[in-house]
């Protein structure tokens, strides 16, 4: 029997991955809180030290990523034509070794609409075979940050793809609007005429029209993230990103990591974002904004209890959400994750914080995300939101409820993941809703089996699942799902072996947490894992290549690290890839700019390579700590403070900067 995976706010343990084991309850039941005992062990988050010189070993690896890239699992295919015949399978992207697991994500009531189902065609791409799953790591309860959690059923072997029926599903609450009802009856009229031998065939303008940056808001730049544009190989609009005279950068400051109070070994300090002027990060019970150029404190935010969680999107005006607990913990009393609070970034004032109860019982929220006028916040008791505005409660979850939200995904739209059917039968609804209403706009229904999804972008609308779990290294990915957000409809599936990609998603409590991946120009950008390089060097490199969201297939694009280096995508400026290349053990690492269109690389920025520089960044990893840059400013933090020593001086942040 394999343990259950770690509480969202508790650093990530050791390599490995196995399916948390889930009793039978009511959704609506409140999950039991967790004794506050230390942990005793150190989190596998801890920094890793700075990369030693390569020893000579084998002969050169790696892909070949010059082959002609294979159709993604799933692509749609002509009604009325038969499949085409599986072409011969291309090599894997990438050799896997084992990478630091992430930390670990979870939400609104409603009811169903009438469902529909998806026909999928598994295509000849990489599908990964099951594998023995390892330990994800034992819970650690007393460390700060952390809500009481029920234990959750993980996915098993998927049942082959079939057409369904529609059938009628509990629910209650939300409400199914006119346009999807015509939507839903359209695709009754269409697949009539298909059986017909007729195929009428839409244009798709308005969907290549859609990019968006790996958890951007769709429109302005904010936190570090991209903005809207165009689809195609370079039009996702004008980047904003330029290099510099002198691509060196020089360290801007550094924030000591804070202690922890006696007794406690760990604390979570999740939370980190930008604005034109301030730089916020989460510490203990507390956010602090920075001068985002000199780092002096411009403001510090009390709050009662430590950070759980946060979102990663920023409204227009510089206002943020984060989950926090109601008091500080004790052994006695380690409190739940309570409280959704509003900050304004610019001020550092708390707007409004709230809370919302399933019952009488108020909600332990795992995770909490922004959409246009709307904070949504989700756990596995039901979902909430409120207006942005005014604090008002939009909806909060109903005992009566059948079915709850395991969690939301933000930005340009706003999409919940909400679980259904019992616990020997789950499914997963990847549901497009109104954020002013909560009101179904679409819907997918995923195959019983899938018992978690992240959310990897909301538009286009992209998810992530371990199927089966058979990922089989902790990344919480072994597909992903392009989904039309307009009619529910599947666009494609694409196989992302975890052996092969190093991308990694927390699908069980924070649904939007994924890294080293981006979504824009209607493609997914993700990162493959490290492997030997080429030549003589006998060192590690990676690549970041490109999928194609409508037909599944790789587009043949790809970027390379460079001997030493790990090129991970951060996000979309434009219809360009921001990207940090984690160095070697000789040089600092880089941010580079990757053109939609060419892959070419330009350099923006490139670190000192001084051993004491070079020590802290590396201990920044690109999986774990979050990164953001904007400007010319690079700003590194860790996702977790502890009171493990060790000889060298740890740091909560460091910021670099050109210029």
């Amino acid at each position: 029997m394999t343990q259950p995976p770690p509480p969202p706010n508790q650093p990530p343990q050791k390599p490995g991955f196995g399916p948390p084991q889930e009793p039978p309850k009511e959704p609506s039941q409140e999950p039991s809180q967790q004794s506050a005992q230390p942990p005793a062990q150190e989190p596998a988050d801890r920094p890793s030290p700075a990369p030693q010189p390569p020893a000579a070993a084998g002969g050169p690896g790696g892909p070949d990523l010059n082959k002609a890239p294979q159709p993604g699992y799933g692509y749609p295919q002509a009604p009325g034509t038969p499949p085409p015949a599986a072409p011969p399978a291309a090599p894997q992207p990438g050799y896997g070794y084992p990478q630091q697991p992430p930390a670990a994500g979870y939400g609104y009531p409603g009811q169903q609409p009438g469902p529909y189902g998806q026909p999928q065609q598994p295509g000849p791409y990489g599908q990964p075979q099951p594998q023995q799953p390892g330990a994800y790591g034992h819970p650690q309860p007393g460390v700060y940050g952390q809500p009481g959690y029920g234990q959750q059923g993980y996915g098993y072997p998927q049942p082959p793809t079939m057409p369904m029926q529609p059938q009628p599903q509990p629910g209650g609450g939300r409400k199914i609007n006119a346009q999807l009802a015509i939507i839903v009856s359209a695709v009754v009229a269409i697949a009539l005429i298909v059986g017909g031998g007729v195929w009428y065939a839409s244009s798709g303008k308005d969907d290549d029209k859609k990019t968006t940056a790996n958890g951007g808001d769709g429109k302005e730049e904010k936190n570090g993230e991209g903005g809207d544009g165009s689809g195609g190989s370079s039009a996702g609009g004008e980047a904003k990103e330029k290099a510099p005279a002198d691509t060196g950068s020089k360290v801007l400051f550094q924030v000591p990591a804070p202690k922890t109070p006696a007794g406690v070994s760990t604390v979570t300090t999740s939370g980190s974002w930008l604005t034109d002027s301030v730089y916020a990060k989460s510490g203990i019970a507390e956010v602090v904004g920075y001068d985002r150029a000199k780092g002096t404190e411009k403001w510090t935010l009390a709050l009662p209890g430590p950070v759980c969680s946060a979102t990663a999107h920023v409204t227009e005006d510089n206002k943020t959400a984060i989950v926090h607990k109601a008091q500080m913990p004790t052994k006695e009393n380690p409190q739940s994750c309570t409280q959704v609070t509003l900050i304004d970034l610019e001020s550092g004032k708390q707007l409004w914080s709230k809370n919302a109860k399933s019952g009488t019982m108020p909600i332990n929220f795992n995770n909490v995300t922004l959409s246009g006028p709307t904070v949504a916040a989700g756990s596995t008791s039901g979902g909430a939101a409120w207006d942005v505005a005014t604090g008002k409660q939009l909806w909060a979850p109903k005992t009566s409820d059948a079915c709850f939200d395991s969690g939301y995904g933000g930005g340009a739209k706003l999409v919940a993941v909400r679980k259904c059917g019992s616990y020997d039968q789950r499914q997963l609804h990847i549901q497009t809703v109104d954020p002013k209403t909560g009101n179904v706009v679409s819907e997918y229904k995923m195959d019983e089996g899938i018992d978690y999804a992240a959310v990897v972008s909301t538009d286009p609308l992209v998810v992530a699942a371990d199927v089966g779990d058979s990922a089989g290294d902790g990344s919480g990915i072994s597909d992903f799902f392009s989904i039309d957000n307009k009619t529910g409809k599947l666009r494609t599936r694409i196989s992302a072996p975890g052996e092969d990609f190093a991308a990694r998603c927390d699908a069980i409590y924070r649904l939007e947490d994924c890294s080293a991946l981006a979504v824009g120009n209607d493609r997914l950008y993700i990162a493959t894992e490290e492997h030997e390089g080429g030549g003589e060097s006998y060192v590690q490199t990676n690549e970041i290549v490109a999928f194609d969201l409508t037909t599944g297939k790789q587009t043949g694009q790809r970027a390379d690290a460079g001997d030493g280096y790990d090129l991970v995508p951060l996000r979309m400026d434009g219809g360009n890839v921001i990207a940090y290349k984690r160095p070697p053990y000789d040089k600092g690492g880089q941010i580079v700019s990757i053109d939609g269109g060419t892959f070419k690389q330009t350099v923006l920025m490139e670190n000192p390579a001084t051993d004491a520089v070079r020590s802290v960044e590396t201990r920044m990893s690109p999986t774990s700590a979050e990164i953001l840059y904007s400007q010319g400013g690079l700003y590194m933090s860790k996702v977790f403070a502890s009171d493990f020593t060790t000889k060298d001086k740890e740091y909560l942040v460091i910021a670099f900067g050109t210029g």
